[in-house]
């Protein structure tokens, strides 16, 4: 459950349960997922494919660990915690206080875990607890380990500082995670990853085969930008080209005489379709330059996910008959040039890790990121249903009223008419999808304090998606005020959203900067039962 579903709602449960309850709840319920076949795999990549790099893995009390940053958690949560907490990027669970009664708890704890688990036994009976733990988890120890190092602020850069020792184990007490919520831990990761400076033209060259990714994302974005905009010019000029008219045996003057709606609604379908295509470029563009030119590994993903989404759908054409020399031409042109910015993962690390900063700033970017994830999902199912539709039905029923004529009508004036329309929206379903897949991901994975690019990609693909059509709906008097629901409601969502984020993702520099630690992280273990 990553940050921005889980601080919110823990708030409601917290409301409704208590503080403890809820706490409990939360991790229950990430446990449940975790459970799942494919569970942790979706927690994890919920939290944008994170891994952890190699000089973070280590020993830890005699154990191989993949990644020595991890939690401590008492008995009653460990069950919970080892289920929980490994997707979401601890590599390891101390266990502890542990008294001899606690033995069945842990052992049921420890025989689903997934990173290695280590008890801190302690009490007269610590003897007992290490014969009869023995042999159920990785390692017992009776003695306080100074390289086990607990903290319990929520500070990224004081945990990632504590992670430069190799021999140093980074544990997180359950007030870290209660304050800084689950993704603690890849936030954490990422600020103990090297980064590097950004290489130069002059380093790269001019040969089109040594220019990284990000170039070749720029340009699919820059492409679609244009393509979007030319598309829209001939919407607003000659509506229909040589191609449309060739299809369709006649000109915008005999549809008008067919139906004098019907220029207008094509009209809006191409505008609406124009719009999204521009929203698509612009988000490549920003997941390009600020995401992928900058070695976030899930930048890659979220442009990869949304360019298959939308290039195969060129091949909707294959329904209808009606094959695009321009759109053809742009897939041809566009679509080697996104392979190349897929083809490998980024490499050099280049980011820069900022601090939180105020809770209640934090908090409510929480609350908008959380808006834009339900928008982008709500945008993506739309656009199935407009795909959906128009590969079947081709009209709603408020379409039909606007065009105050039936299907039968339109087709016995032009047996093509339908095929031509329904090739218009099948065609903006596709990219309407590709463009949620995009403002989904960003939103779910690129939200971090003081990254401004984020926030000015989603607010120009959505003044590019959302205002062309408002206006040519306002324009051509389609009002019904069903059809245009969700479209309200998705640019609610994304203003406030919008809004409630802007301080913290556009955060100046200078304001940004983690305060030096003034004292060292705790080494001797505060628990809390």
């Amino acid at each position: 459950m990553p940050d921005w579903t889980y601080q919110p709602l823990r708030g409601i449960a917290a409301a409704l349960l208590g503080t403890r309850r809820s706490q409990r709840a939360a991790l229950r319920t990430l446990a449940a997922i975790g459970s799942l076949p494919g569970g942790g795999r979706l927690i994890a990549r919920g939290f944008g494919h994170r891994h952890p790099p190699p000089h973070l893995a280590g020993s830890v009390a005699g154990v191989p660990v993949r990644n020595r940053l991890g939690a401590v958690v008492p008995p009653s949560t460990a069950r919970d915690a080892v289920r929980a907490l490994p997707p979401l990027g601890a590599g390891l669970i101390e266990v502890a206080p542990v008294g001899l009664a606690d033995v069945p708890v842990v052992r049921a704890a420890a025989a689903g875990r997934r990173v290695p688990m280590v008890v801190h036994a302690t009490g007269p009976d610590a003897a007992d607890v290490v014969t009869a733990l023995a042999r159920h988890v990785d390692a017992v120890r009776t003695e306080h380990d100074p390289n086990m190092v607990h903290v319990s602020s929520p500070s990224v850069a004081r945990a990632a500082q504590a992670l430069i020792e190799p021999a140093t184990a980074v544990l997180a007490t359950r007030a870290v995670l209660v304050q800084a919520g689950p993704g603690w831990f890849a936030r954490v990761t990422e600020a103990a990853t090297p980064t590097h400076p950004a290489p130069s033209v002059r380093d790269v060259g001019w040969d089109p085969r040594r220019w990284p990714a990000w170039w070749w994302g720029l340009m699919v974005g820059l492409g679609m930008i244009g393509a979007g905009l030319g598309a829209a010019a001939i919407t607003l000029g000659p509506v229909l080209l040589w191609y449309d008219r060739e299809f369709l045996g006649m000109g915008v003057d005999r549809l008008h005489a067919i139906n004098h709606h019907l220029v207008h609604f094509l009209q809006h379908d191409r505008i609406t379709m124009a719009g999204t295509m521009v929203a698509i470029g612009v988000l490549y563009v920003g997941i390009s330059i600020g995401g992928i030119r900058r070695g976030w590994p899930w930048a890659r993903e979220a442009y990869l996910a949304s360019g298959w989404i939308g290039f195969p759908t060129l091949l909707y054409f294959l329904g209808f008959g009606f094959v695009e020399p321009l759109h053809t031409a742009v897939t041809v042109v566009l679509f080697p040039m996104f392979l190349a910015a897929t083809r490998r993962r980024p490499a050099r690390p280049q980011w820069k890790i900022r601090s939180e900063g105020p809770q209640r700033q934090w908090r409510r970017a929480l609350v908008g990121q959380l808006l834009l994830v339900c928008t982008g999902i709500g945008l993506f199912i739309g656009g199935a249903v407009v795909s959906t539709v128009g590969l079947a039905e081709v009209f709603v029923p408020s379409d039909l009223e606007f065009l105050q004529a039936g299907p039968d009508a339109l087709r016995s004036a032009n047996p093509r008419l339908l095929s031509f329309i329904a090739h218009d929206r099948a065609g903006f379903g596709g990219a309407l999808m590709a463009a949620a897949t995009a403002i989904t991901l960003l939103s779910a994975w690129g939200w971090r304090r003081g990254e401004s690019w984020v926030w000015w990609s989603l607010a120009l693909a959505a003044t590019a998606g959302f205002l062309p059509a408002v206006l040519v709906h306002g324009t051509i008097r389609y009002t019904d005020l069903g059809h245009l629901a969700p479209v309200f409601v998705g640019i609610g969502l994304a203003l406030t959203a919008l809004i409630l984020a802007r301080p913290y993702l556009c955060a100046r520099p200078e304001a940004v900067r983690e305060p030096a630690a003034s004292n060292p992280p705790a080494r001797t273990p505060p628990w809390t039962p």
